[in-house]
């Protein structure tokens, strides 16, 4: 079960090394780009090259969905960036339903671990496989793997990595299954004690505050980069336009600026923090396509007022 290009990775490996699937489940076609066509998910087009059984249900908990599952008759259930299950499908298998997490459990449960393990400056991170129970990601750990993160990788290039550990960490968990059934060897989660967390991203936590400090804010533009970026409005020359940033440095400084107010130097724009200034390198102003600062200062003029908010 799964829905994006990081599922897609594991399916393949879980084929090349010979498990039966019996069934790939994935969301329902999404209308998506200008024209609204209907889009397959990363996990549907896969599953069609490999003449896979293919279930698109709306909603889990029905009775055509329960007949699906029955048709199928799964003894093991693997799950990778899908949603929720209800406790008849994931208890459904002989051997129950297990979950590729791209953290390290329990830290990091959520919606969103690899940009919150980026954005808050973590030097690792990992995956984890584990039982579903009735809880998000609670449930009892099978194995988990860990990688470096290193100081200026984004969330894209953390994603990869996590993938491609990800292939072995599933195929790992399955191997121990087939070895040892339901007796393999779990960790329970503390589920009283509380974790770092993985909300889901939203437009009020992808928003830069400039009155953070400067390392906060280049972490937090690598940890929403390549998506869903982080923003700021620009008012300038009497417009407000959302401005979308890639890439930044820091510059330690001290000043009498306010915060989001523009120093401008050298064709280089500088941009207030609560301790030096954020020099964007990459960004996408609104109405625009994505350059760099160089590129935006050739064509467009930064008013001596301009201010990010």
């Amino acid at each position: 079960m799964g829905t994006p290009d990081f599922a897609v990775a594991i399916l393949q490996e879980i084929i090349a090394q010979k498990f039966e699937v019996v069934g790939v489940v994935t969301a329902p076609d999404k209308p998506a780009g200008r024209g609204r066509k209907l889009k397959a998910s990363a996990v549907k087009e896969y599953a069609l090259q490999k003449e896979l059984n293919i279930y698109q249900p709306t909603n889990l908990k029905s009775d055509s969905f329960e007949a699906d599952l029955q048709k199928m008759n799964p003894n093991l259930i693997v799950v990778v960036a899908f949603r929720m299950l209800p406790k008849k499908v994931w208890s459904f298998p002989e051997f129950g339903t297990f979950n590729l997490h791209a953290s390290l459990l329990p830290d990091y449960r959520g919606a969103a671990p690899i940009h919150w393990a980026v954005i808050n400056n973590e030097d690792t991170t990992g995956v984890t496989t584990f039982f579903i129970d009735d809880e998000i990601d609670t449930g009892e750990i099978i194995l988990s793997k860990s990688v470096q993160i290193e100081k200026e990788e984004t969330t894209g290039e953390v994603y990869i990595k996590l993938m491609n550990i990800g292939k072995v960490a599933v195929t790992e968990t399955l191997e121990l299954i087939k070895i040892n059934g339901n007796k393999v060897g779990t960790s329970p989660q503390n589920k009283k004690e509380k974790y770092k967390e993985a909300p889901k991203l939203n437009r009020e936590n992808t928003k830069i505050d400039w009155t953070l400090s400067g390392d906060q804010i280049v972490n937090l533009i690598r940890g929403l980069c390549p998506f869903p970026l982080a923003w700021s409005k620009l008012e300038n020359n009497g417009q407000k336009l959302v401005c979308k940033f890639y890439k930044a440095t820091y510059q330690r400084a001290n000043h009498n600026k306010k915060p989001g107010e523009i120093n401008k130097l050298n064709k280089r724009i500088y941009i207030a923090c609560a301790d030096g200034y954020i020099l964007p390198e990459e960004l996408k102003l609104e109405g625009k396509k994505k350059m760099s600062m160089t590129e935006l200062l050739n064509g467009y003029t930064f008013e001596d007022s301009a201010l990010f908010s």
